[in-house]
């Protein structure tokens, strides 16, 4: 779903996360952050910093307990948990490092799946996921099982169901970080493909080769956000 080229895909206004506890655990501090259509920004930190944390806010799968969050301009806090569920399917892609397919459906099923919940016909749905399987080059692998399929594949059946919806907004949770460097490059040359598309697209990672695709990249430690684009962001 395209979003108003004018209106941030992301907006944080004072947004953080803390973890009650005893004692409370402050995951993300209080901070900005704006990532406009079209962009590739990277997230940058280590262990346990709050990248997780940043990525699961952005993608609807945890509330922040402070501020304001805005998906393509929708403030998040005002909407219902079914509302936020069909935004975060219509909206966001996911891809995670450990591809996360069903190992007894084909590369197509698999793609398919992402679209069951959605008001989408059984035939238009596979000719969509066969259309974006094409996109990321398996258009020969449609009716491979995962099992049969390299890591790299595997990677691009990921990144075809994180598409299928035609999202505004493509998340990234370390995607090369379980391949080997040429399978990586290959997956990076993708989501770079991706990005000169329009396609706005947010990459958690350690790695600073894969940071470096970035058109920015943001920092996090101990929680503290920090954006070149902005300075240090903390309320």
């Amino acid at each position: 779903m395209k979003a108003d080229e004018r209106t941030p895909v992301i907006e944080f206004r004072g947004v953080g996360l803390t973890y009650p506890g005893p004692p409370a655990v402050a995951a993300l501090h209080p901070c900005d952050l704006r990532i406009g259509c079209g962009e590739f920004v990277t997230v940058v930190g280590p262990s346990g910093s709050g990248k997780s944390t940043l990525l699961n806010i952005a993608g609807l799968l945890d509330t922040p307990t402070q501020g304001t969050y805005l998906l393509d301009g929708i403030d998040t806090k005002a909407i219902s948990a079914s509302h936020l569920a069909a935004l975060r399917g219509q909206r966001v892609g996911f891809v995670f490092q450990a591809f996360h397919l069903l190992p007894h459906r084909t590369a197509q099923e698999n793609v398919e799946l992402a679209m069951v919940y959605q008001s989408i016909a059984r035939r238009q749905r596979r000719v969509r996921a066969a259309a974006v399987l094409e996109r990321v080059g398996l258009a020969h692998r449609v009716a491979a099982l995962p099992t049969q399929l390299s890591g790299g594949e595997r990677q691009r059946v990921a990144v075809a169901r994180a598409l299928v919806a035609e999202p505004s907004l493509l998340l990234c949770d370390e995607p090369t970080g379980n391949l080997d460097s040429a399978t990586a490059a290959a997956v990076l040359d993708l989501l770079d493909g991706l990005h000169r598309e329009g396609m706005t697209v947010v990459v958690i990672t350690h790695d600073p080769q894969v940071a470096a695709h970035g058109q920015r990249t943001v920092t996090i430690r101990d929680g503290v956000l920090t954006d070149p684009g902005q300075g240090r962001v903390v309320v």
